[in-house]
């Protein structure tokens, strides 16, 4: 008896493995269901567990459930269920992971509304990934086989620890999953630094994906060879930048709001082919400090206030001649790029 018990096992497991004829229920309502859900959808630590359910369930006494999955951005850290029995251990092959699970002697398989089973999983990196439940593969305890097709997702995203309960989190990770920005380090993204002018010009260089270009440098402070020399040169081509003066960029100052406004609506105008001279004033400014816009910037805060590319530190405050901050930049970069259709 026990040895005709471990070659029914065996069987079942190759079974498992092996090919599945799908039964089709013989009434629509006594059909199971299948979901999954998901211990978080987005964290720090970056894992997270995912739950597969079972729902009017009518007789399992093994099944192997398939995720799909980008293992560059997820790795499978376990996989558990609480339905007795034997475990094969997750699998995991050209994005896929498999786990498999039986029950074990002559006992009748799972009935009802149940949780199958569990895999948790650890994001590699920060970021959004998907995950999708394809397929569901059942043997009852009579040795007979349902396979099921599924299409079941969620999406988790690791956060970056200095970002959590942050105002601009989403409008970051949405730029972070584009590829556009990126971290300080793997951890951590310091919302509230201050960016200089280089970085807001590289920013907006590689948003808009600006061509290479044969124009001299024209700023003797923008060194050749530096990490921003040829995404000034490409944003000062395209009409997008200027220096203090004729020959100095300041790469290293940190930018103030108005100026990062102005550089804001000529990437606009260098994206839309309209004249900053030609764009239309919507509104006036109407902040408590407007008399600290500097004049050649009041049309280009005008401007980005009027068409939604900019707002206030506060309702009554634009602060211009305040350094402006990573998130700042991120979260107009991010309005500019969504208003021209680009994301």
């Amino acid at each position: 008896m026990i040895v005709k018990r471990k070659t029914i096992l065996v069987t079942l497991i190759c079974n498992l493995y092996g090919s599945f004829v799908l039964i089709a229920p013989t009434y629509a309502e006594d059909a199971s269901k299948f979901a999954m859900t998901t211990s978080d959808t987005e964290s720090v630590s970056g894992e997270f567990t995912i739950t597969l359910k079972g729902q009017n369930i009518q007789d399992l006494y093994a099944y192997e459930a398939k995720l799909s999955f980008d293992t560059s951005k997820l790795e499978v850290v376990k996989a558990d269920t609480k339905i007795a029995g034997f475990s094969v251990s997750p699998i995991v092959k050209d994005n896929v992971v498999t786990f498999a699970h039986t029950k074990v002697g002559n006992v009748d398989g799972e009935k009802g509304d149940l949780d199958i089973g569990t895999i948790t999983f650890k994001a590699k990196k920060v970021g959004s990934s998907n995950i999708k439940w394809t397929s569901m593969k059942i043997v009852d305890h009579v040795l007979k086989n349902q396979a099921y097709t599924l299409d079941d997702s969620t999406v988790f995203t690791k956060i970056f620890s200095d970002l959590a309960g942050h105002w601009a989190k989403s409008d970051i990770m949405m730029m972070v999953d584009k590829n556009i920005v990126e971290g300080m380090d793997d951890d951590h993204f310091e919302p509230d630094t201050n960016v200089t002018r280089a970085q807001f010009a590289t920013l907006l260089s590689k948003a808009l994906n600006l061509k290479e270009t044969t124009v001299k440098n024209p700023f003797t402070d923008v060194a050749t060879g530096s990490w921003y020399e040829n995404a000034v040169k490409n944003a000062y081509a395209a009409g997008i930048i200027d220096g203090i003066s004729n020959n100095e960029f300041a790469p290293e100052k940190n930018i103030t709001r108005e100026e990062m406004t102005a550089m804001l609506i000529r990437a606009k105008s260098q994206a839309t082919g309209t004249k900053v001279e030609d764009m239309t004033v919507n509104t006036s400014i109407h902040f408590n400090d407007e008399d600290a816009v500097s004049v050649w910037a009041q049309k280009v805060v005008n401007l980005a206030v009027g068409s939604g590319l900019m707002n206030g530190r506060t309702d009554q405050i634009f602060a211009p001649q305040e350094h402006a901050n990573r998130a700042e930049a991120v979260v107009v970069l991010k309005r500019l790029l969504a208003g021209l259709g680009t994301i």
